[in-house]
Formats: structure tokens, sequence, C-alpha cells
């Protein structure tokens, strides 16, 4: 069904080529709306046209008071000089950082600034505490605590004139600051009208510790502060967002969306340049394919999209609105081309939400699974991959997280490496990169598109049958699961329920993904939906003669109760971020949002974007808690909450 495809992509597409556009992409400082980005953005297209395929440089307003669905923009930026030179202590003097020999030696965004000015220690900086009985007025904070927080404390509310940061983001296993004690954290202003903007440096954890120290003991001995000089050169104005589209044409007017984010600063080799390289692999091997005759014009177009991550996407979809009735599904790629061996990571496909049910997170899982069993055992007897894999849940966080809103209705998988050591740090260079991944990935994302593209009924039906076996495996693995738990556990009445419950909320969310399918061409699919549901009552019945029926108690408490009062209707499409707004909040709100963001960083990613994918006009905050814990396994009332509180007092939804 698909392995001819697959098989001719494969034979054709080459990772080293892919690799190639790496290291094209990676001298570009590619910062989103600014001359960097552009320039590279012009050199996929120009590739992109030598395909052979439809390409267009798009621009969309970079601007402050513009905003693109529920996303305000900001304004282009670009520097030509940044420096920054310890002056005293003499003896110790010596440059600290300099733009351009490092990128991310700055703080994206910064401000001019020329001057001298002493330095103050804060060891994160994140609470007003740490503030008490300090003057900043015209001095610089060290901190390696978050940057918008500093920003926040430091700048706006005691007068600071700039940070220099020395954090280094942990990953839990895999990443403590000082296993990379010379590379600098990428770290970016995000300036919003009103904001007051200052400049910044990034140094390394071991740059940061030796300043660290200097200062102690200067305060120790009674010592005149430590000073330093600083030189930013750069400029801010209303300007352009870009974003590259090329097409591969079909038959009609629907369209399949593979789509990369190209920005980040130089090198970002990882993130994202093997995306975008990868892309452009993806459509030189196809269009290839198709003016070569080896596989027929599809019915649907192809489109790619090259975008400043988030921004870009949602600028490009606000603005072609009558496009998304068209568009059937979509593949993110971001971060696809580590050297496992030297990233720590794996390869993964995520899944969209529960709310985006549909045909694609089978078909792209399916898709994987070719590829593991690339070598055989000792034996002969069966295969495995010679790397680390696996399907993952939604978690948002890229540009799949935008299209696979039901209000934009284009459900999009996200094929991505994840951890990676070297994330969105200056270490994050060529010699990471590894073409026999890129070549892995560009086969998977060409045979997904292709495949979606030429899809009709026959096509339709065996991703039918295959979307049904893995439903059946996936409900046998939560009813293990679900078993050993209530069976083990203390609350076993709540464990029992919330299985049960879970069983049905899985066979809804099939049903509406066999429903899908429909959209690739005519299929029976009530059969298999009612297969689907004899198979859910059968291991109903079975957990009924394991885990006898005994009644719990709802989840209780102010929250909850809050929550069954308040019915959220969105106001705007497409998801919204917080902390694009940050510049817009009392001070109230912003503690508020610190707390709930300081207590749960990476939730804060998931929880937004499935707030809203729920939030219909109908029903109740507390209902749509109870979706979300049946999707992620956890309960989060007070966040859901405090966002909506949120959102409202910033016009964002209505309660």
């Amino acid at each position: 069904m698909f392995r001819s495809t697959l098989k001719k992509v494969h034979q054709r597409l080459s990772g080293h080529i892919a690799k190639g556009y790496v290291a094209d992409i990676i001298q570009y400082h590619r910062i989103q709306a600014s001359p960097g980005f552009r320039q590279a953005a012009q050199y996929c297209q120009q590739r992109l046209q030598e395909f052979g395929l439809q390409a267009e440089l798009l621009a969309f307003p970079a601007k402050e008071g513009v905003s693109q669905w529920a996303m305000p923009m900001f304004q282009e930026w670009e520097t030509s000089e940044g420096v920054l030179h310890l002056i005293e202590p003499e003896e110790a003097s010596r440059k600290l950082a300099d733009y351009d020999e490092v990128k991310i030696s700055l703080i994206q965004r910064s401000a001019s600034f020329e001057g001298e000015a002493e330095v103050v220690l804060l060891e994160d900086g994140e609470e007003w505490a740490e503030y008490e009985g300090l003057d900043l007025k015209g001095k610089v904070v060290l901190s390696k605590g978050d940057k918008d927080r500093v920003h926040y404390l430091a700048v706006e509310k005691h007068g600071a004139v700039g940070i220099l940061f020395d954090g280094m983001k942990e990953l839990p296993d895999l990443r403590h600051a000082m296993d990379l004690p010379d590379a600098l954290q990428y770290t970016s202003f995000w300036w919003r009208e009103g904001m007051k903007r200052c400049f910044g440096f990034v140094l390394s954890p071991k740059e940061g510790a030796r300043l660290r120290a200097l200062i102690r003991a200067r305060e120790r001995e009674g010592k005149p502060p430590v000073k330093v000089r600083t030189k930013v050169v750069s400029r801010f104005w209303d300007g352009e967002l870009n974003v590259v589209s090329a097409l591969i044409p079909g038959q009609t007017e629907e369209e399949v969306v593979v789509l990369a984010h190209l920005c980040h600063p130089q090198w970002s080799a990882n993130d994202n340049a093997s995306g975008a390289a990868t892309v452009l692999e993806v459509a030189r091997t196809l269009q290839g394919l198709i003016a070569e005759g080896e596989v027929d014009r599809p019915r649907r177009g192809i489109r790619f999209l090259l975008v400043p991550e988030i921004f870009g996407t949602q600028a490009y979809l606000a603005n072609h609105e009558e496009r998304l009735p068209h568009m059937i599904a979509g593949l993110n790629l971001d971060m696809v081309g580590e050297d496992q061996d030297l990233c720590g990571s794996s390869l993964l496909v995520e899944s969209p939400p529960a709310a985006a049910a549909s045909f694609a997170a089978d078909l792209a899982e399916r898709l994987l699974e070719e590829f593991t069993v690339e070598t055989g055992s000792f034996s002969g007897m069966g295969g495995y991959a010679t790397f680390r894999h696996a399907v993952t849940p939604f978690s948002g966080g890229s540009d799949h997280y935008i299209l696979s809103d039901p209000s934009v209705g284009v459900p999009c998988p996200m094929i991505i490496q994840w951890p990676d050591k070297f994330y969105h740090t200056s270490a994050d260079t060529l010699e990471k990169v590894d073409p026999a991944m890129l070549g892995r990935v560009g086969s998977i994302a060409a045979t997904y598109a292709y495949f979606l593209a030429e899809a009709g009924s026959d096509e339709a039906t065996w991703l039918g049958e295959e979307m049904l076996s893995r439903f059946k495996a996936r409900l046998l693995r939560v009813v293990r699961d679900g078993v050993t738990s209530a069976m083990a556990g203390e609350d076993l009445p709540r464990d029992r329920e919330l299985l049960v419950r879970r069983i049905g909320f899985l066979t809804e969310w099939n049903d509406r993904a066999l429903a899908s399918l429909l959209r690739l061409g005519p299929v029976e699919v009530a059969p298999l939906q009612r297969e689907a549901h004899s198979f859910a009552e059968a291991e109903l019945a079975r957990i009924e003669s394991l885990i006898p029926y005994s009644s719990s108690e709802p989840p209780t408490g102010p929250w909850e109760e809050a929550a069954a009062e308040m019915v959220p209707r969105r106001l705007h499409r497409g998801p919204i971020d917080v902390q694009n707004y940050l510049n817009a909040m009392d001070e109230e709100d912003w503690e508020t949002w610190w707390r709930v963001y300081k207590e749960h960083p990476e939730a804060t990613w998931v929880y937004q974007p499935l707030l809203l994918y729920w939030a219909d006009g109908q029903r109740t905050l507390q209902e749509i808690s109870d979706l979300i814990e049946l999707e992620t396994g956890k309960r989060a009332t007070e966040m859901l909450v405090i966002f909506c509180q949120l959102w409202e007092h910033l016009g964002l939804v209505e309660l």
C-alpha cells in the first residue's frame, strides 16, 4: 500500500545531501524577523525553485500592535556590534563576550547601549525578596534565573540597564550546567508594546562561575565593585516576518502540509536547520520522482512551509484562512538530525492531541516502524532498529500545536529528537548532525506526504484496518496498566472509575479518528467503529471481573467548584500563550502567572493549548479538566482555572 513509494523515496533521498543543506543554512543568523532569517529564507526559496517547485517568499508585518489571531507580533531587529569587557578590577580585565565571534553571546533583540556599569550579583533574581536593599539604577545584574522574570524585576521595577545571564537549562539525567562548561545558552528578549528595552549578554557556566567568585571576593574584602564596559549597536524597525511557501501542485485544491521552523541563532544545526534541510530534501526527492514519472502526480498538492517558529506558522495560517478547509493533514519536522550517540536523543513521533483525533498519527507511527527492522538478529529471526525511537503523546511546544488546534483543523504529528544534550546552546553544531538520521526522517516524511496526497478509497480502507488494530493494542495497554494500578493502589474505587472512563474516552477518540478517513475517500467506517466498540465492551467486562465496582467521590475543593461555574468561550482562532502578554498584565496577574510557571514550567506548554482545544463554549471548565485528565493522566484543575482567569483579564476568552 505504501511500500513501493517508500522504496523509491529511500533510494533517491540522500541524508548526505540534506546535511549539505544544513551546512549552508547554519551560516545565517536566523533570528525571527531579521535580515539574517530573510537571507536563509531566500537561500531555501532558491533551492526549491531549482528543484522545479513553485516557491515564494511571503512577508507579514513585524511590528508592535499587530496580532495574527491571538498572537501579538514584534518589530524586526538586527545587531551590528555587541561586545562586553570586564574592566574592573584591572588585574582581571578581559573580554567576556563578543557577538562577532559567537552570535549567541548576545541576548537576542538587545537594545543599543554604550558605557560602563557596575555588576550586581543575583543568585537567580526571580523573587522580590532578593532585591530588598539593592540599588540597581544604571547597573547590570548577573543572574542565572528566568530571563523574563529577571527583566521584570531588575529592569522594569528596579532600574537596571542590562542583564548578564549565565544560566544553562538542565535536562534531567542528560545535561547538568557543568556538563557544557564553555557553552552558551540561547536566550532572547521578546519585546512587546510598552516594555522597557535593555541589553543583555550570555556567559558560559564556567565564565559565570568565575565572575560570581570575583564579585563575592570583592564584597568580602570591601573592595570596589566589579565593572564592565559594554557596547551594543542594534536597531528595531517596523519590518517583515518572512515565510517560505512552496507547492507541488496536485489535481485538486486539497493539500498536505510539511513544515519546519527555519529560525534560531547561528549555528543551531539540529535545532532546526536539520528540520528545514530535511524539508528541502523531501521536496527535491518528491519533485524528482514525479517529474521522471516514477510516481504519479498526486491527487492533492504537497505544500512545504519554512517558518519562524510558532509566529510564522500562525501568521501564514491567519492570512490564508481560505486554505484551511483544504489542508487535510500536516507533518512538523523539528530537531530531526541528531547523532544519537553524541546528543543522547531518541527519535520520537509525537501524536496530535485527542481533540484533533485523525488518521495522521497512526500513519506516521506505521511508517516509523518500517525503519525499526533495519537489521536482523544473530539467528536471522526478526529484526530491530539500530537507533532509539518511541511514539509519544502530544506535548506541544512547536508548530504542530497550531495546526492541530481544532479551530484550525489540520491534524499534525511531529517528528522530533528529544532530549538533546546540546539543545539551545552554542554547542549545537554541524558535527552533531547524522546524515543517516536525516535520511530516515526524510524518507518517513516524504512517504507520509505522498501517501496522503495520493490516497483514495483503497488507501483509506487499508489505513482504517491499521487504525483499528492499533486502537486495540492501545486499549490493551491502557487496561493492563490500569488494572495493575487499581489492584495495587490505595484508591481502588477512583482508579477503577478512571480506567473505565478512559476506555470510553479512547473509544470515542477512535470513532472520530476513523471518521476522519472520509477526508481521503469513500470508505466504510461504521463497521470498524462497531468492532472497536465490541472490543472495548469485552475489556470492560473483564475489568468488572478483576476489580469489583465500588463508587468513588469525584474531586472536590474550591478549584473544582470554581471550574464547575466556568464555561470558557474562545474569541480567537489558534492557541494563546500567556507569555506573549506579560507586558499587558498588572502586577497581581504577573505574580499569579509566575507562581504557576515556576512550579510547572513545561506543563504550561501542554495545558494551555489542551484547555483551548476542548473549549467549545458549551463545556464547563470542570468537564474540560475531566477530558484533560483522561488524555494526560493528570488532573490540573487549579492551573486551568488560573489560565482562564488570566485570559479573561486580558480579553482573550469569555467566561
